[in-house]
């Protein structure tokens, strides 16, 4: 089958569309015949192994060990293995697993569900890791309850996009922090308000929030913890550009060193798990109309280093989606 490689780290530039062997479902595992799947910073930050002391010693010091980039898809079911029995061939299915850039990827059963129906291949692909990281980060994390006040640091991208749907779907008033040429654009998903981050801090606007999720990175605790109430909520999701030693991780760990002395809850949001569970929670989201992923380009299986080149040049808004 066709796969997108990598065999060293580096740029876009290290990565090779070519013909590896097929995977096989073993035991509690679906074997997926991939009809998109999307890129995510987590693409690139595994392609480059940065942050370096972090990323290193858990995927591979000199190269990566898992060779096949790509982590979200929707496909259709091939066969299904040993003890599989919520599955059958011909199922129409979306999830996250490590290895989406290829033809086929085999899944185990936790971490794949039946696709949302209203949704076609490429807009399915496009909500597993991104939506789930939103998810958990304003449900589980955040806490978020109806008639709160949610500001969202970064809410034209991937995650931030599928954040500000899903904080409206939990009854709060949201601020989106993005850049003018998107401001509309966040509105269109159902901000309330919009901060420029070229012309305003939302951090010295004087405004207090019940939840800030952060998925920049570019602000001092100080100041994202100025923008919360007294006994508000701060979620870290990660950013930042690559090449840095720590990226966000600094400052995940100046706020988990901080909080036991805070009456602010500052939290990190590091690697949500996939989860069954959650994917039924975004179908349904997804069905009722609360949350529609939106895809800004796609790009064919075989440009799929441009894909991630175009998404770590930070100009993609919303999703970017590989078609296979």
């Amino acid at each position: 089958m066709k796969a997108v490689v990598q065999d060293r780290y580096g740029s876009p530039d290290v990565l090779e569309v070519r013909d590896v062997e097929q995977p096989v479902a073993g035991e509690g595992e679906v074997l997926v015949q991939v009809r998109a799947a999307s890129v995510n910073a987590y693409d690139w930050h595994f392609m480059r192994g940065d942050p370096y002391l972090l990323a290193r010693p858990a995927i591979g010091f000199r190269a990566p060990r898992a060779k096949i980039r790509g982590r979200d898809f929707a496909g259709v079911v091939e066969t299904v293995g040993k003890g599989v029995t919520g599955l059958r061939p011909g199922d129409e299915v979306f999830g996250e697993v490590d290895g989406t850039f290829a033809e086929y990827v085999s899944v185990p059963e936790s971490q794949i569900e039946r696709k949302p129906a209203s949704l076609t291949f490429e807009q399915a692909a496009a909500v597993p890791l991104a939506g789930n990281t939103a998810l958990m980060g304003l449900r589980d994390k955040g806490r978020v309850q109806p008639g709160q006040r949610v500001v969202i640091n970064g809410a034209s991208g991937g995650v931030g996009s599928f954040a500000v749907q899903i904080a409206k779907a939990l009854g709060a008033e949201v601020t989106a922090v993005c850049s003018a040429r998107n401001a509309e654009f966040v509105r269109t998903l159902g901000a309330d308000h919009v901060v420029d981050y070229a012309r305003e801090d939302f951090t010295r606007s004087g405004q207090r929030h019940d939840v800030v999720l952060d998925f920049v990175a570019n602000r001092p605790l100080h100041d994202l913890r100025r923008a919360l109430t007294p006994a508000g909520t701060l979620v870290l999701g990660g950013g930042g550009a690559p090449g840095r030693l720590l990226g966000p991780a600094g400052l995940m760990l100046g706020a988990v060193a901080l909080s036991p002395f805070v009456r602010q809850r500052l939290l990190p949001l590091i690697g949500p798990a996939p989860s069954k569970e959650n994917l039924v929670a975004l179908r349904d989201l997804t069905e009722s109309g609360k949350v529609s992923p939106v895809i800004e380009r796609t790009y064919p299986l075989s440009e799929a280093p441009e894909a991630i080149r175009y998404l770590e040049g930070e100009h993609a808004r919303s999703k970017i989606v590989i078609t296979v």
